[in-house]
């Protein structure tokens, strides 16, 4: 689903206008990404956890050089789901038939 689709179905479903919901959807994502950057979680109830994780320094090769490379430490955001969304995912059939056939269609296209 895009993000154009998503805009859609919370308008049919409020009758709120696409403009209006798209100015909403737009400044949820501007929040999120403001707020994340400036090191802050954000946790919605029911839904899941927007967090930074911390990714530790490593050692990295660039293979077309054979040299190696330092990645410092840094953080990356993640998405946490809530424990009752987990659990509406697992339990779900219409899940299960969508990644069934996206899995046979897969198949179809690794065939020469």
């Amino acid at each position: 689903m895009t993000k154009a689709e998503v805009i859609s179905a919370i308008a049919d479903k409020t009758g709120i206008d696409k403009a209006d919901v798209s100015t909403a959807v737009e400044a949820f994502f501007d929040i999120v990404k403001q707020s994340m950057s400036e090191g802050n979680n954000i946790y919605v109830r029911g839904f899941g956890s927007f967090v930074n994780k911390k990714r530790a320094k490593k050692v990295a090769r660039n293979i077309s050089k054979n040299t190696a490379i330092i990645i410092d430490e840094h953080f990356i955001p993640s998405f946490k789901p809530a424990k009752i969304f987990v659990e509406q995912i697992k339990g779900s059939e219409k899940v299960r038939e969508a990644n069934k056939n996206y899995k046979e269609h897969d198949d179809d296209e690794d065939v020469d």
